[in-house]
């Protein structure tokens, strides 16, 4: 059959290509690749190169950026009740609440209320927001753990010293007094000064004796200087009395 298609191939006018049968004897690969020996190994990981760290971490370097949370209505509430409180009051003190109990802390608050002194309460978290960026910002590091605050519109040390003083519950941590920061020894020694009253009358009259020893200090050549004439004249009276006498004689 295949040789009836080649006659009619040819003689059509084609052609055939030539087969050719290769017979390829197939091999097993049976080389693979030598393990590496153990020692060999070993020196490749101690020479293995690693860079050095950097002296400074990244985290020093580009800290992470925190995510600005806006103030909840409450929080901007509490904002604003501190913000009139430490704008009002001239003496603010910081107390360590140290368990006390309610019907101390009323008795407390009671006591407090005789004098103008009143008694506030107020989130660390808010107090440390709104402290970061005034001129009170010395006061932050005493805001830890539960915090009393007890403010006045007048510096009424003496008085809050003798009241919290009967508490022991209730320790006194600093103050801000008239824009100036105190320590809780600074605020024993500044309720021992005396009063603005005896100040101004102790000022006058150191004043008053200044100008009276100017005025002795003035009048102390005056009065040498007429002293002195007075007795130069005596004498030359004196002197004259005398040569007359003598002539007379």
């Amino acid at each position: 059959m295949m040789a009836a298609v080649s006659r009619r191939l040819l003689s059509a006018g084609g052609w055939l290509p030539f087969h050719l049968i290769v017979r390829h004897g197939s091999k097993a690969v049976t080389r693979h690749r030598k393990p590496m020996h153990i020692l060999r190994q070993k020196l490749l990981a101690v020479t293995e190169y690693i860079p050095p760290k950097p002296a400074i971490p990244e985290r020093c370097i580009k800290p992470k950026q925190q995510e600005v949370k806006e103030p909840s209505p409450l929080e901007k509430v509490i904002q604003r009740d501190v913000e009139i409180a430490f704008r009002e009051n001239k003496m603010i003190a910081v107390f360590q609440n140290s368990s006390i109990s309610y019907e101390e802390l009323r008795l407390l608050r009671h006591r407090l209320l005789k004098h103008d002194i009143r008694m506030k309460f107020f989130p660390n978290q808010v107090l440390r927001s709104y402290l970061s960026d005034t001129k009170y910002k010395n006061l932050l590091p005493l805001f830890i753990g539960h915090n009393i605050i007890i403010v006045s519109k007048e510096p009424k040390t003496k008085e809050l010293l003798q009241i919290v003083h009967r508490t022991p519950q209730v320790s006194l941590l600093g103050a801000c007094i008239e824009d100036t920061l105190f320590s809780k020894q600074g605020v024993v020694k500044y309720s021992r000064l005396p009063g603005l009253q005896i100040i101004r009358g102790q000022v006058a009259s150191g004043l008053t004796q200044m100008t009276s020893q100017t005025c002795q200090l003035l009048n102390n050549g005056p009065v040498l200087l007429t002293t002195l004439l007075e007795q130069y004249f005596k004498q030359q009276n004196e002197a004259v009395t005398g040569q007359k006498e003598s002539a007379k004689v």
